[in-house]
């Protein structure tokens, strides 16, 4: 097992009614900004309950804050709360609020021009406004991290930062207020989750037996509960399992002590800046061709992956990590996210595009071996098509 500090900060308030333990969490002399994207918060009622059980604070509200959050809209809000003198801020939503409410606990107090904030993955970050989170689609797991991905549709670039000052005070995570979510976000959400312990899990063997098995608890989870979700969406166990699981896919708890790739979700966002498409499309497309692209490398974790998740222990080793590809594309659809190009309209033509975003963007060591080259990519996307 490789060296790791780990420490989360972030208190979870989780289950059904916990919304309405808000007040205990802020001051009563806090200046609250309540920030939320295009209106679901409001038409499912997270937004009145959180408002009620804020009664007699001062409450500001900004919404509109759409996926992949966009710098120019984020910094609108961030001159609102100048103006308020917000001294607290409270997202509702999934990873795009809660990732932009972030940004704007680090840029409120930065006395420079905030875009500096996104350079060098956000190490300029010297502090940061108070964030407490409310999540209504579990996915993302920002609510008990210290990252976040920012947009700048200006420039062409998405990008991930990261910095102590951004874990959020406090997260709840009420089950109940993923009742109404579209079957396009709910499957959207179990396979963003499942890749991310995907980046954690299939790279190479450390010794980390604690890390490889709350990994594969996790993708058994999501195995078995995520098509449930799409056919009995008010199934408050079902529901419960899977917004935990989000959350634990991402707080930094699996992937302490073992190395990481993320190679296909920095070639996912290049997908969605130039394409448009979801970041869980992305990655239902990308992570099958990673697995086969770069086989060699990760040959003893995917057999590992083949075994323990999906039961596949007979044939030689070629023929059960081909199954067990079959068997991470086919649960994607299950979720009905596709995992082809071709289904989105993305054709050979434009795959060289995408190779020099990365450039542009200098990536171009990617891996948990940084030999993932813009040369691979080129491999990797001519095989999702």
């Amino acid at each position: 097992m490789l060296n790791f500090v780990f420490q989360n900060p972030t208190k979870i308030i989780f289950g059904k009614g916990s919304i309405n333990q808000i007040a205990g969490e802020i001051t009563q002399e806090a200046k609250v900004l309540i920030t939320y994207g295009g209106g679901s918060a409001k038409r499912n009622g997270v937004l009145a309950e959180v408002k009620t059980a804020l009664n007699g604070y001062d409450i500001t509200e900004f919404g509109g804050i759409e996926p992949n959050p966009e710098y120019e809209i984020i910094m609108k809000a961030v001159a609102l709360a100048r103006e308020k003198k917000i001294n607290f801020l409270l997202a509702i939503g999934g990873g795009s609020v809660i990732d932009g409410t972030k940004f704007m606990a680090a840029a409120i107090p930065f006395k420079d021009d905030p875009a500096l904030l996104l350079d060098n993955a956000g190490s300029a970050i010297r502090q940061a406004s108070p964030i407490g989170v409310v999540v209504t689609l579990p996915a993302s797991g920002s609510e008990m991290n210290n990252r976040a991905v920012i947009t700048r549709k200006a420039f062409m670039l998405k990008r991930a930062i990261m910095n102590p000052f951004l874990f959020p005070r406090f997260a709840v995570l009420d089950p109940t207020s993923t009742y109404t979510l579209p079957v396009r976000q709910i499957g959207n959400g179990v396979v963003d989750t499942f890749a991310h312990v995907l980046e954690q899990y299939i790279t190479y063997p450390v010794d980390g037996k604690i890390q490889d098995r709350f990994a594969e608890g996790l993708l058994l989870t999501l195995i078995e509960e995520g098509p449930k979700a799409l056919i009995e969406p008010e199934n408050y166990d079902v529901r419960a399992n899977l917004m935990w699981c989000a959350t634990l896919a991402l707080n930094g708890l699996i992937g302490a002590g073992v190395p990481q790739d993320w190679a296909a979700h920095r070639v996912g966002y290049e997908l969605t800046v130039l394409y448009g498409l979801d970041h869980a499309q992305t990655i239902a497309v990308l992570v099958p061709a990673i697995f086969k692209i770069l086989e060699s490398n990760k040959r003893q974790k995917l057999l590992q992956y083949a075994g323990r998740v999906w039961g596949i222990n007979k044939g030689n080793e070629g023929a059960r990590i081909d199954a067990a590809i079959d068997k991470t594309r086919e649960f994607f659809e299950s979720m009905q996210v596709k995992t082809r190009l071709c289904d989105y309209g993305i054709t050979a033509e434009t795959i060289p595009a995408v190779v020099e975003q990365l450039k542009a963007h200098g990536m171009v060591k990617l891996g948990e071996h940084q030999s993932v080259t813009p040369e691979v990519v080129q491999k990797i996307l001519e095989l999702c098509l």
